[in-house]
């Protein structure tokens, strides 16, 4: 970046980097901080800098988590016989805006041989482990409607055919305030497939 010291450029760089920010939103970002006060500004450091101390994974359900097993698994009025299969630490902060109340595993990730993501790069075994030893009455797939999270879902699925866990999806379908003549293809076939 030519006229822009190297301290602002390597922090845009930096900042261009995390998925969604584009260099416009990084330089926007990094003259914000420019604004603060130092102890704002070594306050976000610190913040960056101990993002990861402490922090391990849940050996349960895989979420991020200060204590082990987490909070969530540790909680006596979830309901122990749901789980919910998520991708992302990230999506289990979406379902818990519904009213689910059940348990959680996350797979950090989805199944893509394209970029070379096979069963053995997500936590599939811990999953079927865990399903053999516990008492599960459904296990909810939740993986993203997108190739990925359908091929693991059906993957999922597959793999516990013969199993007596009642499986299910999350249902797909049209966003509140949608016109049909602007939606895609798949998403009014799926539409359609689970219409009530």
């Amino acid at each position: 970046m030519a006229h822009i010291p190297s301290s602002i450029s390597n922090l845009i760089n930096h900042f261009s980097r995390l998925p969604g920010i584009g260099q416009k939103t990084a330089s926007r970002l990094t003259y914000y901080l420019l604004h603060k006060n130092n102890q704002e500004i070594l306050d976000f450091g610190s913040a960056l800098t101990n993002l990861k101390q402490n922090l391990q994974l849940c050996s349960n359900c895989h979420n991020y988590t200060n204590t082990n097993p987490c909070l969530i698994c540790q909680d006596p009025k979830r309901e122990a016989q749901t789980i919910c299969v998520v991708e992302q630490p990230l999506d289990i902060i979406a379902i818990e805006k519904t009213n689910y109340r059940g348990h959680y595993h996350v797979l950090h990730g989805a199944l893509s041989p394209i970029d070379g993501i096979g069963p053995e790069h997500l936590t599939l075994d811990n999953l079927y482990r865990r399903l053999q030893n516990q008492d599960i009455a459904e296990l909810i797939i939740a993986t993203n409607p997108n190739l990925e999270g359908e091929a693991t879902a059906i993957y999922i699925q597959n793999m516990l055919k013969t199993n007596n866990i009642h499986i299910t999806r999350l249902a797909f379908g049209l966003p509140m305030g949608t016109d049909l003549e602007y939606t895609d293809e798949i998403t009014l076939t799926k539409a359609m497939e689970g219409r009530k």
